[in-house]
């Protein structure tokens, strides 16, 4: 080889490396050039169930379809890789998955990482314009993955029987598809990921994903909006929110759900009304409020009242299936870790729905009777009236009355997703902590006493505490 064909092959090398980088999208986006803050918190949280509700054009996608190039490539560079991955990518139909899905991860795949692709439509010497079955993807360690297309107009019976290592859904899923691929990374111990733009209001993802973070330690949700593209011309935002009434602009620009959209309570604000637990005074305690039950969850709440009449509802036990005896014993327990005080007997006090008067089927004994023997005196001579306990607890919300602990997380997700049904009534679901707090509100408490030597010590700490939570806010 002469010099100059020496030189020529070097330069061509050069070229061929430039090209190849200049085509490398998740090089890019890996480097940053494309990620923004908010993308990568989802590439780097460990969670299994990880959601991004995001608005059109806010990236939500982008890092979807990173997140399945890493997956498949074996080189994800925040979570453990495996050497032949095997997942579905999940779109609403073939269309949507032709246009959106499928459109980023080619984009993301160069050519040369490709080991073949599979065709339900179309040329695989031009993908783009057809609909692919599945691609099989050269892994870094040298074994081949597998990424596979779905499309929920197939129905759930076409997502059983596989075994797969993640699902990332592009939109919302119906419930039943979504069931059946949590079933297909059962085994592998995979993953689950879904971006979307929560157009269907208070779906069953706002359910039992957004509503129940707390109860599922892997689930993780993130809201991405257009303001967080640092890639999205700012006048462009500005001329495209003017054209969104206020519940779209929700929707499409925020990735929010819209939540007032047949609420019981949209006077709840998590911002305001949830707070970071902190130690309250012994002078506050005021009573426990119990929703019992058996088959369903008992919720029972230990709620204080400070000397403004501020409500705080500073800890809760809720489960289903259990007898009195270990709801009991869990109570006692939870009193313990507060440092709950007692009677002169020895017992906690409590208010209970006036049905817990009524004897078990096990027992010659009414439910309030059998607290009493296991050290829980409650009282069931509560209002029970529905729809003015609604608007009792509808003013303390509007009032800003009250304070709910952040691990009081049933009664919290009780409160984001209590509707109105089609009627006047509100839907019989997920109200048990709810029922509890009506209960109590309705018994009007006043706030505690306290002598003119305790006020000003106690009105400075609770500033203290006030200040401290604010601050906590400010730094996340």
């Amino acid at each position: 080889m002469t010099d100059r064909q020496l030189i020529a092959r070097i330069m061509a090398i050069e070229r061929e490396q430039k090209r190849r980088y200049d085509g490398d999208s998740l090089a890019r986006y890996n480097t940053g050039d494309r990620v923004h803050e908010k993308q990568m918190a989802f590439h780097r949280c460990e969670k299994r169930n990880r959601w991004v509700f995001g608005g059109n054009r806010s990236g939500k996608t982008e890092c979807g379809a990173a997140e399945t190039v890493w997956y498949a490539r074996g080189n994800h560079p925040y979570r453990p890789n495996r050497p032949d991955s095997a997942g579905w990518v999940v779109s609403v139909s073939y269309e949507v998955q032709r246009d959106v899905a499928q459109a980023k991860i080619l984009r993301y795949l160069r050519p040369d990482w490709i080991r073949d692709i599979v065709m339900l439509s179309g040329k695989k010497d031009s993908p783009e314009y057809g609909v692919i079955d599945y691609i099989l993807v050269n892994n870094v360690t040298g074994g081949v993955s597998r990424i596979g297309f779905k499309s929920c107009d197939q129905g759930r019976e076409k997502f059983q029987g596989a075994s797969l290592d993640y699902v990332w859904f592009d939109e919302e899923p119906p419930k039943d598809i979504y069931d059946e691929c949590r079933m297909r990374v059962l085994d592998r111990q995979g993953d689950i990921w879904g971006t979307m733009t929560p157009l269907k209001g208070l779906s069953w993802v706002y359910d039992e994903i957004y509503c129940n973070l707390a109860d599922d330690p892997q689930v993780w949700c993130e809201h991405i909006e257009w303001a967080d593209n640092p890639y999205l011309d700012p006048q462009e935002i500005k001329t495209l929110s003017a054209g969104l009434d206020e519940q779209t602009l929700d929707s499409r620009r925020y990735g929010r759900f819209r939540e007032s959209q047949g609420a019981v309570y949209p006077e709840f604000d998590p911002d305001k009304h949830v707070i970071e637990p902190f130690d309250v005074p012994p002078q506050w305690q005021d009573t426990l409020a119990i929703d019992p039950g058996l088959h369903n969850p008992l919720a029972c709440l230990f709620l204080c009242v400070d000397y403004d009449g501020i409500v705080y509802v500073v800890g809760e036990w809720y489960r289903a299936g259990l007898d009195i005896d270990a709801h009991a014993e869990h109570i006692r327990e939870l009193a313990d870790r507060l440092g709950w005080r007692r009677d002169a007997k020895g017992r906690l006090r409590a208010i209970i729905d006036s049905a817990a008067n009524q004897r078990t089927l096990a027992s010659s004994k009414s439910v309030a009777q059998l607290f009493g023997e296991r050290g829980i005196a409650v009282n069931p001579r509560v209002n029970k009236e529905l729809f003015a306990g609604i608007a009792c607890v509808k003013s303390y919300l509007a009032q800003d009355r009250i304070r709910i602990f952040r691990n009081c997380v049933n009664l919290i997700r009780e409160l984001k997703g209590y509707r109105w049904s089609d009627g006047d009534a509100p839907v019989k679901r997920d109200d048990h902590a709810l029922d509890a707090l009506r209960y109590y509100l309705m018994s009007h408490p006043d706030p505690p006493r306290q002598t003119p030597a305790e006020q000003g010590a106690i009105a400075k700490d609770k500033a203290r505490l006030i200040r401290s939570r604010r601050n906590r806010y400010a730094r996340h």
